[in-house]
């Protein structure tokens, strides 16, 4: 009997458990998740109050999402997973914005109701941002950026239905205590437009949490937080806003000091009943996008040539033993699109699309893989008109897509013909859809400065510059404000060799829906 009991767990040792991949979706996300129907369920309900309570102490009014354009979360599984995935040791979850793509990776789906784990607090750090982004048309300095998303990322979800918001941040608790201070006017002077500069190792997260927080909830600086932020809104520089709505600086860093001092900091108790939700849809994925999941996430996340070519293999193996699954045969021609095979792409998009005409990536790997075969054509006209045509396909399933409306743009500019004024109507528009996707940002900003629109183009330029992940393209966008000072409303301008001395304006052009900045923290 010993001996049978042995060979059987041996044997359950050996088969890899089933997966069990289920998705739900809700007004602003999609999640995938290898987990219950109800875990997932409570997972997307969390995460739908969390979006109701921040609208509620905001105030303000975000456009409902097109459904491509909502935050898909996928729960990748433990911290090695995790490890493999981001390339980095100390990742514990990512956000990568893209228009009609947006994505985050957590770990395993953990929807407590105490003290959220760190992967959790990541992805709502990386929400309020997303959150904050869309529902503001200007850029917020630096620290009331990062402030804000800490202040809202330290929430609790109690069983009862409550929200708690603006609890006090207690994962920087020890940067506060033991990192180099911040000084306040330093702080403000973070708020500048930089280059996309790294952060010291310093108390700035915990700083500007606290600041936030402070200014948010102590009764003699009631409305200084939004005073301050409407200067900003008007154009005044960050430190000059802060010694305006603030006073001195000194006080307030003693006051600040002497508030954190305190034995209880409060926050909002939100009541389910003021934090209404729609209805939830879960489903089980089917087999074969069960087995072709895992190969997706790694695709999503992005690939160079080399993970491609290994994305590729597992893809085809997948598809082969599904070749009747439209999702499947998507995530394929999205890998082969992505590995290079251009004309493998476009069969595989098509046999998803014989299957199931609904697939929207099977619509939007087509258009990717026919604009590639364009760029080499001799009648580019022709070639860029038939390119356009799944994307128009898309645009009718889904309306406010915003990648046809960037295709269509990229159909005259890719071909070096001047856009029509509906193709720039486009742009700008795809811009408003995915106001956090800042590489489309940058793009509409230099259309409008041809145009000789500045104000506009420098409204567009100002949060792409004060990204603080945004690398050579935050840095461009300052050069660009800069160059843009001295240039008059209604003067046509494009930036010249010395602007643009690494050609990044044509490679942002070339690459406007395909590349984005991962936001790591």
């Amino acid at each position: 009997m010993f001996r049978f009991l042995a060979a059987i767990a041996a044997l359950s040792l050996a088969v890899p458990a089933q997966a069990d991949w289920h998705r739900a979706e809700s007004e602003h996300f999609v999640i995938y998740a290898d987990d219950s129907a109800k875990d997932i369920t409570r997972f997307a309900t969390m995460l739908e109050r969390y979006h109701s309570a921040m609208a509620f102490v905001t105030g303000r009014e975000v456009e409902t999402p097109s459904p491509s354009n909502r935050v898909t979360v996928y729960a990748v599984g433990g911290s090695r997973t995790m490890r493999k995935l981001s390339g980095s040791r100390n990742i514990a979850g990512f956000y990568i914005p893209r228009a009609g793509g947006s994505i985050a990776f957590v770990q395993n789906v953990r929807a407590g109701h105490g003290e959220l784990d760190w992967s959790m607090t990541v992805l709502l750090h990386e929400y309020a941002h997303h959150f904050l982004i869309a529902s503001s048309r200007f850029a917020m300095p630096r620290w009331m950026d990062e402030g804000g998303a800490e202040f809202f990322a330290s929430a609790r979800f109690p069983r009862n239905g409550e929200v708690h918001i603006g609890r006090p941040a207690y994962h920087r608790s020890a940067e506060l205590a033991f990192a180099p201070e911040v000084p306040l006017d330093e702080l403000f002077e973070r708020g500048k437009f930089t280059a996309g500069g790294s952060v010291s190792r310093d108390d700035f997260y915990g700083r500007s949490w606290a600041l936030y927080h402070y200014l948010t909830f102590d009764p003699d600086r009631k409305g200084q937080l939004l005073g301050y932020a409407r200067r900003i809104a008007a154009g005044e520089a960050s430190i000059d806003a802060a010694h305006a709505e603030f006073g001195d600086l000194r006080a307030l860093g003693k006051d600040l000091d002497r508030y954190l001092l305190q034995r209880k900091l409060s926050g909002f108790v939100l009541q389910p009943d003021i934090l209404p939700i729609k209805p939830i849809s879960v489903e089980r994925l089917s087999d074969g996008m069960d087995a072709m999941l895992p190969v997706m996430i790694r695709s999503k996340r992005g690939v160079d040539e080399d993970t491609a070519a290994e994305v590729l293999i597992d893809a085809r193996e997948v598809a082969a033993l599904y070749p009747n699954d439209a999702g499947v045969q998507a995530a394929l021609a999205e890998a082969e699109y992505d590995a290079g095979n251009t004309a493998a792409a476009i069969t595989a998009a098509d046999a998803a699309l014989a299957i199931d005409p609904s697939v929207k990536n099977a619509y939007v790997q087509k258009g990717y893989a026919l604009f590639r075969m364009a760029r080499e054509a001799d009648d580019e006209a022709a070639a860029y008109g038939a390119a356009m045509q799944p994307f128009s396909a898309l645009n009718r399933l889904e309306n406010d897509h915003p990648l046809p409306l960037v295709y269509y743009y990229r159909s005259f500019a890719e071909r070096g013909a001047e856009p029509t004024e509906t193709a720039r109507h486009a742009l700008e528009r795809a811009s408003q859809l995915a106001p956090f996707d800042r590489d489309l940002a940058m793009n509409v900003a230099l259309m409008q400065a041809r145009e000789g629109k500045i104000e506009l183009a420098r409204s567009n330029l100002e949060p792409v510059a004060a990204n603080p992940h945004g690398g050579s393209a935050a840095g461009a966008a300052q050069r660009y404000l800069e160059a843009l000072e001295q240039v008059e409303e209604g003067t046509q301008w494009r930036p010249g060799r010395e602007i643009d001395p690494t050609g990044l304006l044509q490679a942002l052009a070339r690459q406007l829906a395909d590349d984005s900045e991962d936001e790591d923290e």
